[in-house]
């Protein structure tokens, strides 16, 4: 970030607001690699082992929204700290873990505490910058990290399990709670309103249940099809939910999201934007992992390096957003990123079953890492701006919700996809059903541009 009108607190405070959120984008994807090794050494039945994954995604997606404003009511860096502490505690059992109740409560305190620091991370952030050029370069080096911690994950998720244990994979939280924990109550200034509003509680309820059971029916359905009665009935259950919180939020006095603000374009198509960008690119680095350890025959390692290059795409994407934000607009720099992604994405399409086909798979992920990183800096620059700081912890509330809920759907939406689209377990059955993901996965990202360049019409700062 330039020096310019960028103090030494600001640079410490962005510091430490970027090293947890980079560390929390981490404990997304560290434990994939190590699940069958978890399984095997605490004793989890095959049927159970995907609740280490969704016990964590459950919380952290369902929760989100109403930390974000308790954040704003009670105050964001309490929140923060609090959500910290119980990070490195939860973290800490879940290394010592000896059974699977024990690891399975570590993970939900894991996503109770993610569910707590990152929107109110993410509004300390934006309220330590001002709205502008500083903002969106914050704006954009967070997301930069978010999407390289989600790759970093997967690597460092694959080196410690060989050469360490999967224990690590949760004792590196931490000492990084730690020193998080230590140095921000020095930086970080509280922040919340002058008078506190009444807990809209029953719109707490509803949202906080309809996100649950929405995910919840994304995971069974992933997991056990879409013509499952359970994942159906969970998912028609969570979009009723949704709907009772939209008419409870018309109603309420102290609403936990006035309509008002659901009404925006730039916060609904924002976040409209948001869930799409974080459902493709996260679960294209699923579909990816299939593909080079199921048709190319690399191990998990080997795969997750690989992944190495998406990271510095999506690095390269975020310092270069604030950028072209600047010389062009925060709608188009959404746009052009998404057209970009749906163009790398698409051109995976080619892949075959030799391993010359890294020569394509490597630049496209990179590509692709590049455009993903301008529509995410993009969606959370406009879901973000044009609301007052009192606002702000619900509206980065909001954008963390759709990051959280896409980042949960994306893996089983398209792994149910691949899965029903392979005609054979052959290595050309896998390569098909990859593909017919992939071609799905392009044209989400297409969509987005599309809906982005029709819907999103307000003007946003530049």
């Amino acid at each position: 970030m330039e020096s310019q009108g960028l103090t030494s607190r600001m640079r410490l405070t962005l510091v430490v607001l970027l090293v947890a959120q980079f560390m929390l984008a981490v404990d997304f994807s560290i434990l994939n690699v190590a699940l069958p090794v978890i399984g095997k050494g605490l004793g989890f039945s095959l049927g159970n082992l995907q609740w280490i994954a969704t016990a964590f995604a459950l919380c952290a997606a369902g929760f989100t929204l109403l930390f974000g404003r308790v954040a704003d009511l009670f105050g964001r860096r309490r929140l923060f700290l609090g959500g910290l502490a119980v990070l490195g505690l939860a973290s800490l059992a879940g290394g010592l873990a000896t059974s699977p109740a024990i690891l399975i409560t570590a993970r939900i305190f894991q996503g109770l505490a993610t569910a707590a620091v990152t929107p109110a991370g993410l509004s300390l952030l934006t309220t330590s910058f001002p709205e502008g050029p500083l903002r969106q370069k914050a704006l954009g080096l967070n997301g930069a990290l978010m999407s390289a911690g989600f790759t970093t994950g997967a690597i460092l998720g694959g080196v410690l399990t060989d050469l360490l244990s999967w224990r690590w994979s949760f004792f590196i939280n931490v000492p990084v709670a730690a020193a998080v924990l230590v140095i921000a109550p020095m930086v970080l200034a509280e922040s919340r309103p002058a008078t506190r509003p009444r807990l809209d509680l029953p719109g707490a309820l509803s949202v906080t249940l309809g996100l649950l059971a929405v995910v919840f029916g994304f995971t069974q359905a992933g997991e056990h099809g879409w013509t499952n009665p359970t994942a159906l009935t969970v998912l028609a259950a969570g979009i009723v939910l949704l709907i009772a919180f939209y008419f409870i939020e018309r109603k309420s006095p102290a609403p936990l999201v006035p309509v008002s603000v659901l009404s925006r374009r730039t916060v609904a198509w924002g976040n409209v934007a948001g869930v799409l960008a974080f459902v493709t690119e996260t679960s294209l680095v699923f579909l990816m992992t299939l593909y080079l350890q199921k048709v190319l025959g690399f191990s998990p390692l080997a795969a997750g390096l690989s992944f190495g290059v998406l990271g510095l795409g999506t690095v390269l994407g975020g310092t270069l957003a604030p950028r072209v934000i600047a010389a062009t607009t925060t709608r188009t720099t959404l746009i052009l990123g998404a057209l970009i992604q749906t163009a790398a994405t698409a051109a995976l399409l080619l892949l075959g079953t030799s391993t010359h086909s890294l020569g394509l798979l490597l630049p496209a992920t990179f590509i692709g890492g590049v455009g993903n990183m301008l529509l995410i800096v993009g969606f959370m620059v406009t879901a973000t701006s044009g609301l007052p700081d009192h606002e702000q912890g619900m509206a980065t509330g909001l954008a963390t919700m759709s990051q959280q809920i896409g980042i949960t759907m994306g893996t089983p939406v398209m792994s149910a996809i691949a899965t029903g689209a392979m005609t054979t377990t052959t290595v050309t059955g896998i390569l098909g059903g990859i593909r017919t993901a992939v071609a799905v996965n392009t044209a989400l990202v297409l969509i987005t541009a599309l809906t982005s360049a029709l819907f999103l019409r307000t003007p946003t700062t530049k």
